[in-house]
């Protein structure tokens, strides 16, 4: 068979297939290549300039003989999605040149072979583009689809579906480097996607969140190793970091019915919310009652401007007094919803508003109030202390934080030493640094800064060396039970925590004291500032005067 019958029959072999395939096509290709004297066809394929001027390709050898040789002929093309393609057409080393003709006829061979594979590598390229992210992981579209075809096979039902949030990635990229940190988290993927195999799918949804669909025979493996796993980080000497996860699973029944993709992703979202909510389970199975919670969270979501705009939140105040002398040294402003007659506790929309931003604007909505009270207590001639207003971490995205908060104070007229702002811990360094810029910046406009619960979070003690508070207040968890603990562990860690705050001259005050067992306790470890139920609730502003005009509470000795 001549050149031209060969070359038609692998065109028309090739034009067939859905993805180029040159090992489909190998007898026409072997014959065409002997021809031809031809020893190896290479090509290689770089996803840009950059990756060609460093040499790092792709390479296809569509055809080799095993024969030495020498290159004779090349070509290079650029794609419309900017890959470049090179094509080099070896001949056998001894072997005779090519006449005029043959190098024409193998010239023209090389640019049907290269665009072959440029077609290739566009097909490659698209379902890239299509189905993974930047990173390289299986992205949500692929997930989707994944679902969608299982549910028109029928294998659906009987399986379990799975949504993940990697636990504190932040730190683990703190400690080992986000670079390192990368490489932990697609070795953490692998290892998923090899328990998985070819009987389910796994996806990235975004940053650390993935959803899984798998088999229920792997379930227990799968759970298993999102409870836990060590992963290498650095193959040289072995070292290791635990990595973990936040699941929620929903087991898929033999009658379920899916009319959308969300019919399973709402289940699997709500269980892994609850499940990274409660702090104490690391995987909760979805039930009904979760899908009535993600309901509620709508509602609240949807009734929050309406209750802003008719200021259904009141401020209630908690004072801060003195052990020893039982004055009222300050108090904290703490948020009660008044809804249709009824108070919403805060549990019930504190966590919900957290969620999004709106906890954002309910903070500014509290301060304003807060100042608007010490400006009418200071026009009124009042006793005046200073309140503390708590600030969510979410407010660490806002880069005009600090103007946000000085306007508020300024623009109600409230001298600055009569207000405290209550930060928590954060959880990433890009969160520290603001943290930090903002608690300096408040330092110099004279407003009180305070570090609530302190000894709860992961790196309390960076937080107070590397920032400059005025307060530190001490999580109720680290109070001493009773005067009579004495060497207990809480004991020996609330002494220290006292002594050190005061050495680096802070005040200190002790949250949730409810007893005067405690309250001894705290005058044995020299804290003299207390706040809690033993001394009152949070009141409503009018009860909370009343305290202020007293001034003081009675104190046992």
């Amino acid at each position: 068979m001549n050149f031209h019958a060969l070359f038609e029959k692998m065109l028309k072999e090739l034009n067939s297939m859905k993805k180029i395939d040159f090992s489909l096509v190998k007898e026409e290709l072997e014959s065409i290549c002997d021809m031809f004297r031809i020893s190896k066809i290479a090509t290689k394929t770089y996803q840009n300039a950059k990756l060609e001027e460093l040499g790092k390709a792709d390479v296809i050898i569509s055809y080799d003989s095993g024969e030495e040789g020498t290159v004779a002929l090349s070509s290079r093309i650029v794609t419309d999605m900017l890959n470049i393609i090179t094509c080099e057409v070896h001949i056998r080393n001894g072997a005779e040149p090519w006449s005029s003709e043959e190098a024409e006829t193998v010239s023209f061979f090389l640019d049907t072979v290269t665009v072959y594979v440029s077609r290739n590598r566009i097909q490659e390229a698209a379902k890239r583009f299509a189905f993974f992210d930047d990173d390289g992981y299986h992205n949500f579209r692929y997930f989707v689809r994944y679902l969608q075809r299982a549910d028109i096979e029928g294998k659906l039902t009987g399986r379990a579906a799975l949504h993940f949030n990697l636990r504190h990635f932040a730190l683990v990229n703190k400690q080992i480097g986000r670079s390192l940190g990368s490489m932990v988290m697609h070795s953490f993927f692998s290892a998923l996607e090899e328990m998985i195999s070819e009987k389910g799918a796994i996806c990235r949804i975004g940053g650390d969140n993935f959803a899984i669909i798998c088999d229920r025979e792997c379930l227990n493996d799968v759970l298993g190793y999102l409870s836990g796993a060590a992963v290498v980080y650095d193959v040289h000497s072995g070292d290791r970091i635990m990595v973990s996860a936040s699941v929620g699973v929903f087991l898929i029944p033999d009658d379920f019915v899916m009319e959308d993709v969300g019919d399973i992703l709402d289940k699997i979202i709500a269980a892994s919310t609850a499940a990274k909510v409660n702090g104490k389970q690391n995987i909760v199975f979805f039930s009904n009652e979760m899908l009535a919670e993600k309901d509620k969270v709508m509602r609240i979501q949807h009734l929050f401007p309406k209750a802003i705009e008719k200021e259904e939140y009141h401020v209630f105040y908690q004072p801060k007094v003195n052990i020893n002398t039982g004055e009222i040294v300050g108090a904290e402003a703490l948020c009660r919803w008044f809804r249709d007659g009824k108070i919403v506790p805060p549990l019930e929309f504190i966590p919900i508003l957290e969620q999004g931003l709106e906890i954002c604007k309910l903070d500014f909505y509290m301060l304003d109030h807060v100042c608007r009270d010490i400006r009418r207590w200071l026009d009124e001639g009042r006793k005046v202390v200073r309140v503390s207003v708590n600030l969510s971490r979410k407010h660490m995205v806002d880069i005009d934080l600090l103007e946000h908060l000085l306007e508020i104070v300024d623009r109600n007229n409230v001298p600055h030493e009569y207000v405290e702002i209550e930060l928590t811990e954060t959880t990433t360094d890009v969160e520290f640094r603001d943290l930090k810029r903002v608690v300096n910046g408040l330092r110099q406009a004279g407003i009180c800064t305070s570090v609530d619960d302190f000894g709860m979070g992961y790196s309390s003690l960076n937080l107070i060396k590397e920032i400059p508070w005025d307060v530190m207040k001490v999580d109720k968890n680290f109070l001493p039970e009773d005067e009579n603990s004495e060497g207990s562990i809480k004991d020996v860690m609330f002494h220290y925590v006292v002594g050190m705050a005061r050495a680096m001259g802070l005040e200190c005050i002790a949250e949730g004291v409810e007893t005067q067992a405690q309250v001894r306790a705290l005058r044995n470890n020299k804290c003299d500032l207390a706040q809690g139920f033993l001394y009152d609730k949070p009141l409503p502003v009018d009860e909370f005067e009343k305290r202020l005009d007293i001034g003081r509470y009675e104190v046992e000795d």
